[in-house]
């Protein structure tokens, strides 16, 4: 490695090198993700050195390592000197009626504005972002507001980026005419001459200068002042990360209600109000692009005669949608075109197949599937267009497509693409998605776990952590691949994804959408006429129903299971569709069925030694027992599982043990309770908030702290069961809709504070 090398050019080939991820080398070394990424792509100043210290040793390299005093070298060689500069054609700044929102980046440009006001510190910020998201609007905003501010002068330079970009020398020209210097004193002037004055003149001076639409970093370099009490707004597509000593403001989409608020002012308020839900539906079908939302207003302005909602139908349609967002010689996709245009063959092939992501984000992972490459060329490619403003980076790493960008994407696709390539990029990603799901899963069923070491992955799954994690943040995109799966017939797939699946849901039972996962799987089950499968898909149907109150169907669903178990001659499905059975049983209300149910679901399990399904049966008799009365026989069969779990040759062991676990020490502060012996119900509620805390399981630590709450109201001590119920509270929707009113109606109860 040479130390002429950019610093984040180093640093990336040295994590490569290494094979850690960028949440992995934040780990090691303390520096966030966030930042790792910024200096990778050049997006930030090269750190201090303490910093490059702590990366290196995250990276592993020792004090003699020629790899570390590279990185280092390379650190000290892109320490930043001060900037020189570039410009070009000259109007005043034209006012902005209309002008809504962005107040957040109005007060950045406002406290911008002070400091160079104050002077002596480089004043010059680079306003980014895709097409149409109001780059310019919001520098013009910003040169009007500011007027006090900058007594000696605002301008603005249209550098024509992406459409004929203005030469730098004709531009500087220009700007030195428009702050008064000479034709006869700019004669005298070279190149280097005229940049210099230029730097001189902004930095005595209080000036505004808006650069609007930069190319690229050298087209402005050479108008940027050193110092002084001017400031200088850049805008530009690109992030302009080559350049050093500036701050820099991205945009993207407007809120909801500032979109709103756009087209309420271009509309008339009454007209507007009158159809305020479509309204509503413009700015989201508009993706809230502020280039958009105002082709879409000034179309109604001009057809006065049509109504909001007959606008909202034409842009329904995702075909036509690009071509309706036009008026007059504005048009949306022209914005994008320009853009386009300039990428290089393998970006426009990616942002082509980044239209077929199902998800509202992405990885790299995603770009690699789709393209058949690696995740580092895939990354390097996806980079390409972040600097081009096609595609957005967020702080968390992921990457996002605008909603009209990606129609443009999927036109460029369908014209673009050699015939059966959308196709099967399409099957590359959704392959990838529901295998990763499969390896994913396993981690949590019993006999599976890790990944075999023939497994070759585009994402790192070397823990159960990092499973759940995938799962969790790609599960819209995994679960579109699995409806299309289901749609397309690929039954084993399906079958095999949520056969996968069947641990892992304890984790995030209040996800929402697993009645539908396994509904899909039992018609493919069927349709594979295969019992078995038709019973486990079932009977975790039913699961999933009870855990959305919908408990009468699950006792439905569960007798289906038992139907196909018996066909199938498997007892432990056939002692897991009663198991089910009595839990929806129990709470319908029909206790001693539950209980009898469960009973025969033991007998059942015994005889097959599954102590996995044992394990539950025994939960569930157990908290039938309770709701019978039978207090003390109830808390016996919670203790008979615990004293199970405790033995140590237990055959049940790591995240089933744990979550059977927790639920039983909850279930014994519960039989506790209804005893009235509240200390030890809050003693094992306190238990099973630990233990459900250490493993993640929100519904289950959310529960107990209302329970405990209640106990502690028992025993008369109020404010830590105001915290414990403050606690579950802010679980929000991952916990039972029945405890979040419990816990605000103990919580209204106690005295005020």
């Amino acid at each position: 490695m040479s130390g002429e090398r950019p610093f984040g050019a180093v640093l990336r080939g040295l994590r490569q090198q290494t094979r850690l991820t960028m949440e992995e080398l934040a780990e090691a070394s303390g520096v966030s993700v966030r930042a790792i990424g910024d200096m990778e792509r050049g997006r930030s100043r090269v750190p201090q050195r303490r910093t490059v210290v702590a990366l290196a040793e995250g990276l592993g390299l020792g004090l003699a390592d020629a790899e570390r005093e590279a990185l280092l070298a390379a650190a000290r060689g892109a320490r930043p000197t001060r900037a020189v500069a570039v410009a070009g054609t000259v109007v005043p700044p034209r006012s902005v009626g209309d002008f809504t929102g962005r107040e957040p980046e109005l007060a950045l440009l406002r406290g911008a504005a002070e400091r160079a006001r104050a002077g002596g510190e480089v004043s010059v910020w680079v306003v980014s972002g895709p097409p149409g998201c109001g780059k310019t609007t919001l520098a013009l905003k910003a040169a009007a507001d500011l007027a006090e501010e900058f007594p000696d002068g605002r301008f603005v330079v249209d550098l024509h980026g992406v459409d004929g970009p203005v030469d730098t020398g004709e531009a500087l020209l220009k700007l030195l005419k428009a702050l008064g210097v000479s034709d006869r004193r700019l004669a005298h002037e070279d190149p280097q001459g005229r940049a210099g004055l230029l730097r001189a003149l902004l930095g005595d001076r209080r000036c505004l200068v808006v650069l609007d639409n930069a190319r690229d970093e050298g087209q402005v370099r050479a108008l940027l002042p050193a110092g002084g009490r001017s400031l200088v707004l850049v805008t530009s597509r690109r992030p302009l990360t080559g350049l050093e000593d500036v701050d820099r403001l991205a945009l993207s989409e407007m809120a909801q209600d500032e979109a709103v608020d756009l087209l309420r002012r271009i509309l008339g308020e009454e007209r507007a109000d009158a159809e305020a839900e479509a309204v509503a539906q413009v700015a989201e079908l508009c993706g809230r692009l502020p280039l958009a939302l105002r082709v879409a207003g000034n179309w109604l302005t001009v057809r006065s005669g049509w109504t909001v909602d007959h606008l909202v139908r034409r842009l329904a349609d995702e075909e036509r949608r690009l071509g309706a967002l036009a008026a007059g010689d504005v048009r949306v996709e022209a914005a994008f075109e320009l853009s386009y245009r300039q990428l290089t063959g393998q970006a426009a092939r990616m942002l082509r197949l980044l239209s077929l992501v199902p998800g509202p984000d992405m990885t790299a992972a995603y770009g690699a599937a789709l393209t058949a490459t690696g995740v580092f060329e895939a990354e390097d490619v996806m980079e390409e267009l972040v600097e081009a403003g096609l595609l957005q980076a967020t702080f968390t790493g992921r990457y996002q497509l605008h909603d009209l960008l990606r129609l443009f994407a999927r036109a460029r696709l369908s014209r673009e693409e050699e015939p059966g390539e959308p196709e099967a990029a399409d099957d590359r990603l959704r392959t990838w998605l529901l295998e990763t799901a499969v390896v994913a899963g396993r981690w949590y069923k019993p006999k599976y776990g890790a990944p075999p070491s023939s497994w070759q992955g585009l994402v790192p799954l070397e823990s159960a952590e990092q499973a759940r994690a995938w799962l969790q943040s790609e599960a819209p995109s995994w679960l579109a691949a699995l409806r299309v799966a289901a749609h397309r017939g690929e039954h084993t797939q399906v079958v095999e994804t949520t056969y996968a699946m069947e641990w892992f849901c304890d984790l995030w039972v209040h996800w929402g959408h697993w009645p539908e996962v396994f509904r899909l799987a039992g018609e493919a089950a069927t349709a594979l006429d295969d019992p078995y499968m038709q019973a486990f898909h079932l009977n975790m149907y039913s699961w999933s129903l009870s855990c959305e109150s919908r408990y009468g169907e699950a006792v439905e669903r569960a007798r289906e299971g038992l139907d196909c178990a018996r066909r199938a001659q498997n007892a432990p499905q056939q002692a897991s569709a009663l198991t089910l059975a009595a839990w929806a049983q129990s709470e319908l209300g029909e206790v001693q069925e539950a209980a009898d149910t469960s009973l025969a679901a033991i007998g059942l399990y015994e005889e097959t030694d599954d102590r996995e399904g044992w394990l539950g049966a025994m939960f569930t008799h157990g908290t039938s027992l309770g709701l019978l009365g039978r207090g003390e026989e109830a808390l016996i069969q919670h203790q008979r599982i615990i004293t199970f779990l405790d033995a140590p040759d237990c055959p049940v062991s790591g995240h089933l043990a744990d979550i059977y676990r927790a639920n039983t020490t909850r279930a014994l502060g519960r039989g506790y309770a209804v005893l009235g012996r509240w200390r030890e119900a809050a003693d094992h509620y306190r238990d099973a908030v630990a233990q459900s805390t250490r493993i993640d399981i929100p519904h289950i630590e959310g529960s107990t702290l209302v329970h405990l709450g209640e106990a502690l109201i028992e025993l008369g001590e109020a404010e830590e069961a105001r915290t414990c119920l403050r606690q579950a509270l802010a679980f929000g929707d991952a916990i039972d809709n029945k405890d979040l009113k419990t816990a605000r109606k103990l919580l209204d109860s106690l005295p005020a504070e």
